[in-house]
């Protein structure tokens, strides 16, 4: 349910894409099938830590159907280098960021439940999944490591992570501003301190993953038909595992149900395929189980934090130190210490004006699945512990939360803003937003609410998040314009997972040619169409390919206007474009962009120009950062713990706004997705054995339609200076915003301060306790 705070926005249009996949259309990766394909299944690790003593799979070799069973050593004969490939980060101290060594297919050691040992390929599914059971491997199991509070103390898991860290981080780098921090905090008037954890998730997109390789014996080259969120990503880290060269790979997607971040880097699982398709001379299919995702897709969050942040006697905030633990997981992501440092710290000290800020990050293994992007990515992790903190320090100085947050919002005079971490927020108008989402929320008549909930024996309680992200994060995007019989082929480096870039990018180019949008046809996912680009991630693609496609259509009537002088014998100055056409100015006489598009290769030929008007380049976007404030009231039962999130009110900064609808829709998905994690989601692992015990729906919760809360939402942009259209993006700050609205609110509703020290999951047994006063 959604109530619509105002309208001031373009038009709601329909989105292409929807006729197709709400009919039973959309081509998922598992629609599809290769000519003579194969299948693969994966033998994977029963256990969190062992040694391998012996593979036996000769059974399986001999079973019905089975074309190939390869190991560990044929990953290595392959000559199959580190699947892990983050890049290098410096830390603390002179140290440098831990990387070891992830095999397609482990060898010596398993270093988590769920890592794959043997791939079997077979005639079918079936037949592949059977002689997956017939593999016999001989483990030596050891003590594996689950805490990561606890892991710099427990067994090494890595002979080059001391004390399994894998990286010790500052921020800033310069160790006398850190002391000048700490001497601030000993001096300050009030000091309110919080420590919070984000506790592991399971990402469990709608579509599991899985991937079709292919070989080419010919010409020695790979195809990856793979539901990724971005071929170019993939295919980059995928020639430096196997050591190819960029054109012997061709990766590209169709329909994606769903990434939000996991479904960004090359995994194991794609590797071992190809190398697979290779030998065989077929090829071959994997589709992830449901079972194999949650022990083998990149899990999220993993977070231990603390801070402190200093106040003067008038309430200002003077200073803020964190210290943050993250969990790695067994093996190094393509992301996985980035989040937790660079994202996690740029978004300090989100709203506030604080003059000096340190955050303190060390990064750790443990044997559990590697942890990797989840929609926020560090964002979320960062704003929750400074929300909790804000509110905290309104306890410890007395001070209404309301009050106190308006002291502190930085002045739209200041910016651009230069942070204590070294961010510059280049636009933003925060106190709007806050009364604002107030008002939404009718936050003064919130004491007669929570009095009616009394009379009913239930308690009531509301809770604010101000929260500022940055988006962007690569800033390199292309785009492409080819011209084919009588339409215009927008090429796109990076791939739609269900926000509707088709739509988007194809009225966005039409409306900037004043050409119907219907002339216009979006390819994108496909390294094959030479499209600079990175992937779908960091809320960074309306911004960065919205600057692209501005920047290609500009090229293109550039070399518009050079062609159309020709074909009309006029000088170029005297060409104009309007209404899809190029025209003589001050006459009737014109050519329709596709008549010069297709003309203008008789003129390429004959020497008269030096280029069509097909064009493929990029544009370089800098961050923009995205705001708000979610409030939300929340109703709890303090007799069963049971807690409603009864209203929940949004605005949001998103800069420029592309697309209405797709905007209101992000919003609510992210908001689905932080309730879920606020009230349910908890990834568990067994701290004796590894195992994980929150392994399937059964076990591990997740939010439905009947938990989300009315919405009542606005917009209040502010364009961005870092892009030609002001976008700033929104994919994510509904995840970034709602955790600390709703522990907030659910604090406020628990008497004598009880909820002040919940965690997340904030189940029915913790609000009871918490209610009850039982410890």
């Amino acid at each position: 349910m959604n109530i619509r705070a105002e309208a001031s926005h373009p038009k709601h249009q329909p989105r292409i894409e929807d006729r197709a996949l709400i009919t039973g259309e959309g081509r998922f990766l598992d629609d599809v099938a290769a000519p003579h394909q194969a299948f693969a299944a994966f033998v994977r690790s029963p256990h969190a830590f062992a040694r391998i003593a012996s593979v036996d799979v000769e059974a399986a070799r001999q079973a019905p159907g089975v074309l190939a069973v390869l190991t560990g050593k044929d990953m290595e004969d392959a000559g199959v280098g580190n699947v892990s490939r983050h890049p290098p980060m410096d830390g603390r101290h002179g140290s440098n960021l831990v990387r070891p060594f992830r095999p397609a297919l482990a060898k010596d050691r398993v270093m988590h439940i769920g890592e794959p040992v043997a791939i079997i390929v077979a005639e079918t599914r079936f037949a592949a999944a059977d002689a997956a059971e017939l593999v016999s491997v001989t483990y030596d199991e050891l003590d594996p490591v689950v805490d990561i509070r606890t892991a710099p103390g427990a067994p090494q898991l890595w002979p080059e992570a001391a004390g399994n860290v894998a990286l010790e981080w500052l921020m800033p780098a310069d160790e006398a501003k850190f002391r000048e921090v700490q001497q601030i905090l000993s001096d300050a008037h009030r000091v309110a301190r919080v420590t919070v954890i984000n506790q592991r998730l399971v990402v469990a997109s709608m579509e599991t993953r899985g991937a079709t390789a292919s070989h080419d014996a010919v010409n020695d080259a790979y195809t990856l038909r793979s539901c990724t969120q971005g071929a170019n990503a993939v295919a980059d880290q995928i020639v430096a595992i196997m050591g190819l060269e960029r054109e012997q790979l061709r990766v590209f997607s169709e329909d994606v149900g769903g990434a939000f971040g996991m479904k960004t880097p090359a995994y194991p699982e794609y590797v071992a395929l190809l190398i697979a398709a290779r030998l065989t001379r077929r090829p071959v299919h994997w589709m992830a189980t449901r079972s194999e995702s949650f022990l083998s897709d990149n899990q999220a969050r993993d977070t231990f934090s603390q801070a402190e942040l200093a106040l003067d006697e008038n309430g200002k905030f003077v200073a803020l130190h964190v210290r943050h633990i993250a969990g790695m997981g067994a093996y190094m992501t393509s992301h996985g210490a980035h989040i937790q440092t660079n994202n996690f710290s740029r978004c300090f000290p989100a709203m506030y004006d604080i003059p000096k800020v340190a955050v303190e990050v060390r990064c750790v293994f443990t044997n559990t699945v590697p942890t990797g992007p989840y929609r926020g990515a560090g964002r979320p992790e960062a704003n929750y512990l400074m929300e909790r903190l804000v509110e905290e320090a309104a306890r410890v100085s007395g001070i209404d939360k309301i009050e106190l947050r308006r002291r502190n919002l930085i002045a739209p005079a200041a910016m651009p803003y230069k942070t204590a971490v070294g961010t510059t927020y280049d636009s933003g108008d925060f106190a709007p937003i806050l009364d604002k989402a107030l008002k939404l929320a009718d936050y003064p008549g919130f004491a007669r609410r929570r009095k009616e909930a009394e009379r009913r024996s239930k308690r009531r309680g509301i809770g604010i998040s101000c929260f500022l992200e940055h988006s962007g994060g690569v800033p390199t995007e292309g785009a492409s314009v080819t011209f084919s019989d009588k339409q215009l082929i927008l090429g796109l480096g990076l791939h739609s997972t269900g926000q509707g870039h088709a739509s988007v990018f194809s009225r966005l180019a039409a409306e900037r040619l004043q050409i119907a949008p219907a002339q216009v046809r979006v390819k994108q996912g496909d390294t094959a169409l030479g499209v600079a680009g990175y992937a779908s991630v960091a809320s960074r693609g309306a911004m960065t390919v919205s600057h692209a496609v501005v920047t290609v259509v500009d090229l293109v009537l550039d070399k518009g206007r050079k062609a159309a002088s020709a074909l009309l014998e006029a000088a170029e100055a005297d060409i104009t474009y309007r209404n899809g056409n190029f025209e003589v100015v001050g006459t009737d006489r014109r050519l329709s962009l596709f008549e010069v598009a297709e003309r203008a290769g008789d003129l390429l030929k004959r020497g008269i120009i030096g280029e069509g008007l097909d064009s493929n380049t990029k544009a370089d976007t800098p961050q923009a950062f995205p705001n708000g404030c979610h409030i939300a009231e929340v109703e709890i039962d303090p007799n069963t713990g049971l807690v409603e999130i009864v209203t929940f009110s949004v605005v949001d900064d998103c800069g420029a706004v592309l697309d209405p609808m797709i905007v209101e829709g992000q919003v609510h998905g992210a908001v689905a997705q932080g309730l879920g994690q606020v009230l349910m989601e908890n990834a568990v692992y067994d701290a004796e054995s590894g195992q994980l015990i929150t392994g399937s729906f059964m076990d591990y919760a997740m939010p439905r339609a009947y938990h989300m809360p009315p919405i009542r939402d606005a917009l209040h942009n502010v364009p961005a200076t870092t892009n030609p259209l002001g976008v700033k993006g929104v994919g994510e700050g509904g995840t970034i915003g709602s955790l600390a609205a709703i522990m907030n609110a659910v604090a406020d509703a628990i008497p004598d301060g009880r909820g002040n020290a919940l965690d997340m999951p904030a189940t029915p047994e913790k609000i009871w306790r918490a209610c009850q006063g039982v410890d």
